[in-house]
């Protein structure tokens, strides 16, 4: 059971109602209905709270309730089954059938929100942006544009600066920022904000942590999968504007930035902001030298054939499906340092990771005895196995008789086995518990949007100059050869 203490003056009180449009969809189904559901069975959220689905789907409280109960069954991982639970969940379910491009039709949603004004709502938009417009329309038309509400917002936010900015305007026009909570759900995963706690929390990474140290980054997220449903959305979006823009450069930007004073909104968000108005532009001067694009033709993952994106598309089409970039950021702590990052689909596994090479020591005392040094390395792995690996020069066992042997030892932190006793969490029940708490740390703030997309922008305008065609690489590889040029042209090979 939650206690309720009195609030202070000016605090912000959790929701009572939260309100999620596109409630029958995939997203609802996979990861946000069994996020709202191991929040209520371990007593995460208060009982009033109460939870209001609308979709086009013609389906009443029971009905909803149902194809909660399903998804449930289908999603929910057994670490998080309580069966028990399950009845009270649906209880706090309710259903509207709503046709989000007619706001007009809005008013429907005040009898089953049944708050007072005062009370506090979070609205959660799983909807096509192209029905943002409108949802915000019929939002203030019902008058769910009060100073008690907040939004959450779920990508794409547009396809470039300008679209977004349309997007954010018309948000804007109802929520102001400080109520308005762009989601990006790589920053509610657990390493994401152990990176976090080890820069910050442990005093022998910060002063090493700098151009001085550190030769390069690599940043990595590769997927095995091809276009898996997501026909209609992918193509013509592509992996530079699905994954660098926002997940890649939010990474990019935790891994940069400078010691914030405080783990709050402001603070966090202020310092990496910094380092995406830092991040050198890749322009048509540059794009030739720092960029490389693929899509992926026939081959085998995990030892099935699977057909190449042209064939899985139907026609021909110039979408990316790999991009790697040489990346700088243009400040004092990282002078000099490449950041490189490379995201693909139908790779040879599925894994997300940030890998910081250190540089070599000044001198080695060790050479006279014959001893090979190599630099220290850092892997941080986000998914699918969470964990922390440092890398460090030992000695190997023995008198030394024929010189001193050193071995590259690794230093585990498995975080499934330092915290065994946890449950893993989906990022979405942090984000959702955020949402509804109205914590906006983890969400990203209009600025980091828009300096994103400035970045992304000037990228494929050159792409556009110079009539790049992505090159053709065989599914279940790492991307075309080009990639790795650019990586071995600085004398760097990328972690696979």
């Amino acid at each position: 059971m939650i206690e309720n203490p009195r609030p202070q003056p000016g605090a912000v009180l959790p929701a009572s109602r939260l309100l999620l449009f596109g409630a029958t969809g995939d997203l609802a189904q996979r990861m946000l209905i069994p996020s709202l559901f191991a929040l209520h069975a371990e007593g995460l959220i208060a009982p009033e709270l109460r939870i209001v689905g609308t979709a086009r789907s013609e389906l009443d409280d029971e009905g909803f309730r149902q194809v909660a109960a399903k998804a449930l069954e289908t999603h929910l991982s057994a670490d998080a089954r309580n069966p028990d639970a399950i009845p009270g969940f649906l209880e706090r379910l309710k259903y509207v059938p709503l046709d989000a491009s007619r706001p007009e039709s809005f008013s429907a949603l005040s009898q089953p929100l049944g708050v007072e004004h005062d009370q506090p709502i979070a609205i959660y938009l799983s909807t096509a942006p192209s029905l943002f417009g409108s949802t915000i329309a019929g939002l203030k038309l019902a008058g769910l544009d009060g100073p008690n509400v907040r939004i959450g917002l779920e990508k794409p936010l547009g396809h470039d600066l300008a679209s977004s900015a349309v997007i954010n305007d018309a948000v804007a026009a109802a929520y102001p920022e400080e109520r308005t909570f762009r989601i990006d759900h790589y920053l509610g995963k657990e390493t994401v904000q152990n990176l976090l706690a080890l820069r910050f929390g442990n005093r022998m990474f910060e002063p090493l942590w700098n151009a001085e140290a550190i030769e390069h980054v690599q940043i990595t997220v590769s997927e095995t999968v091809g276009l898996e449903g997501r026909v209609s959305y992918y193509d013509g979006v592509g992996a530079l504007r699905d994954m660098v823009q926002n997940h890649m450069l939010q990474l990019l930007a935790l891994v940069a930035m400078e010691p914030p004073a405080r783990f709050g909104p402001r603070s966090v968000r202020d310092e990496k902001l910094k380092v995406l108005r830092s991040l050198r532009p890749i322009d048509r001067a540059t794009v030739a030298s720092h960029t490389v694009t693929g899509q992926y033709a026939e081959g085998a993952v995990g030892g099935r054939a699977v057909p190449g994106y042209i064939d899985e598309l139907g026609r021909a089409s110039n979408t990316e499906t790999f991009v790697a970039l040489k990346a700088h950021v243009d400040n004092w702590r990282w002078h000099g340092v490449p950041f490189y990052l490379r995201t693909g689909k139908r790779l040879p596994n599925r894994h997300s990771e940030i890998y910081i090479q250190f540089r070599e020591v000044p001198h080695s005392i060790f050479g006279s005895r014959g001893a090979v040094l190599q630099s220290n390395k850092l892997l941080i792995r986000i998914q699918p196995e969470e964990s922390i690996r440092l890398l460090v020069m030992a000695k190997e066992p023995g008198l030394d008789r024929e010189g001193i042997r050193l071995r590259e030892v690794p230093l585990d932190l498995s975080l499934t086995t330092a915290f065994a006793g946890f449950r893993r969490r989906i990022a979405y029940e942090r984000l959702l518990l955020d949402l509804i708490e109205g914590d906006p740390t983890l969400f990203v703030r209009r600025d980091e949007v828009e300096a994103q997309w400035q970045w992304i922008d000037a990228i494929r305008d050159g792409w556009d100059a110079a009539h790049v065609v992505p090159r053709p690489y065989a599914a279940g590889t790492w991307g075309p050869s080009a990639a790795i040029a650019l990586t071995e042209r600085d004398g760097v090979t990328w972690h696979d």
